[in-house]
């Protein structure tokens, strides 16, 4: 008997569900130029609501892979969607800075325990040599569905105002969330998986008897005692350090970015929609040829320190080329560095195949919420700092922090995480 490959079709909802988490954190990208505008914020206060998502979506972390071992994926990944969505809907009727700082907080709560999920997912779902191909897949989503989606957004807001945007793409999640309930299973309930496909999941390493998770997890209460264990191995630091590089640059891109080619490079609001999306589509490119070669490398029998860290530390130094945008004046080589530079973050972005990797089987959501919760960090740290590096009108000490940090990435992974393999404890 063949196996089914319904955990491709899995793989797909993630995806459209990481296509629709990042929608809601970059529409308020596009619209900030008009939000600033209407509301006269300055650079410093646009930061500031720029970061204001990360506050909450950081803070909940930790708490989110905890209610990732107590309730079903099924479950929580759809109050995620519909709460997030509804908090994005209500950010269309925003009066001045407090009420869409808060709002804008509430959406990063609600969205808190989407990535957690999503590693619990592939983990259940997929065998070890397909995971980081997995990932690859739907963290490409947050690429390929803003590459496509910035013009669109940029469509949007032209036609019915920042406000309608707000509402538009809030709608779209409360109604995906309800698609998500509707289909999905784990393996073992879902009934158009087979025998051999739950086989081939399990003999792979796949974790699909929900046994470190539902079983045992989700009775274990949490102990400070498992939290410390994961902030004190070396190699985990390395991942973290790693994640909060690799997000910084795609915190520009979320936030800052749009606003800076409107604002401080000149270009009109519509055409800076599909400039935008250049760049999407390299960091597309970049993750997918990132997870498949990772997986082609691994099953040629290269060992995972080099299969797996390389295209890491290869991506993070390539995305330090953020820096030709300061030497260049015409549109086309502001993209092409742009370009460049997210290439490089996609090229970088299977850090979660580490979270699998190399922490302790029954300490994976902990690891992963930490992971989260330091590489979102960044959520907060870059796009105040941007606010205050761009206040005098001068975008280019922007930039060179942006590539100090991607540089500072690539340094964790060569120095910190060493050997490729499961951190083991007395317990």
């Amino acid at each position: 008997m063949k196996p089914t490959k319904i955990r491709y079709q899995i793989l797909f909802l993630i995806f459209v569900n990481v296509v629709i988490n990042y929608m809601d954190r970059s529409n308020l990208a596009v619209a900030a130029s008009d939000i600033g505008k209407e509301f006269k914020f300055s650079s410093v206060q646009m930061g500031l609501i720029f970061s204001a998502f990360s506050w909450t979506y950081l803070l909940f972390q930790i708490p989110g892979g905890i209610l990732v071992n107590r309730f079903s994926p099924r479950i929580l990944y759809a109050v995620s969607l519909i709460t997030w969505s509804f908090a994005t809907i209500v950010q269309g009727f925003a009066k001045g800075f407090i009420t869409l700082f808060g709002l804008r907080m509430a959406t990063g709560a609600f969205e808190a325990p989407a990535f957690p999920i999503n590693n619990r997912v592939v983990s259940n779902w997929f065998p070890d040599n397909e995971r980081a191909s997995a990932i690859a897949v739907y963290t490409s989503g947050q690429f390929l569905g803003l590459a496509f989606l910035m013009p669109v957004l940029s469509k949007i807001q032209f036609y019915v105002g920042w406000k309608g945007l707000f509402v538009v793409t809030g709608l779209i999640g409360v109604l995906w969330g309800v698609v998500w309930y509707v289909f999905y299973r784990d393996p073992l309930k879902h009934s158009k998986v087979n025998e051999a496909e739950l086989k081939l999941i399990e003999s792979g390493g796949g974790l699909m008897d929900g046994k470190s998770f539902a079983d045992a997890d989700s009775k274990k209460k949490f102990k400070w005692a498992d939290l410390k264990e994961v902030l004190s191995h070396r190699k985990l630091w390395g991942i973290y350090i790693g994640q909060f590089a690799v997000n910084s640059t795609l915190w520009f891109f979320l936030t800052w970015f749009p606003k800076y080619l409107v604002d401080y490079r000149g270009l009109d609001f519509i055409k800076s929609g599909y400039w935008a999306s250049i760049p999407y589509l390299a960091a597309f490119a970049g993750v997918l040829c990132s997870g498949f070669l990772s997986d082609y490398l691994i099953k040629k029998g290269v060992s995972a320190a080099k299969a797996r860290k390389r295209p890491i530390i290869i991506g993070l130094l390539i995305s330090v080329f953020i820096l030709g945008a300061n030497f260049v004046d015409t549109p086309g080589l502001i993209i092409f560095f742009m370009a460049l530079s997210f290439f490089g973050v996609g090229f970088a972005s299977i850090t979660w195949i580490f979270v699998s990797s190399l922490a302790p089987k029954h300490l994976i959501n902990i690891t992963g919420g930490v992971f989260n919760f330091i590489g979102q960090l960044s959520g907060i740290v870059v796009p105040i700092v941007i606010g205050f590096l761009a206040s005098g009108g001068n975008f280019a000490p922007a930039l060179i922090f942006i590539a100090v940090l991607g540089f500072m990435g690539a340094c964790s992974y060569i120095f910190l995480v060493g050997n490729v393999e499961r951190i083991k404890t007395k317990n």
